[in-house]
């Protein structure tokens, strides 16, 4: 793997980890239950976008 193609990996999977982080910030500050739920299930999807970037890895 060139260094250039790591390095879109690595900016890949820090979009995904930060997706993730400000959905489960925004989720625990929403007093719509539904919504926040379906805000976690956003966080979710890309905690499983990492995991399979990385696991590739």
């Amino acid at each position: 793997m060139s260094p250039k193609e790591l390095l879109y990996i690595e900016d890949a999977l820090g979009h995904a980890k930060q997706i993730k982080t400000v959905c489960t910030d925004f989720s625990n500050q929403l007093s719509d239950s539904e919504l926040s739920n379906f805000v976690q299930d956003i966080a979710k999807k890309q905690q499983q976008t990492f995991d399979r970037i990385y696991n590739l890895l």
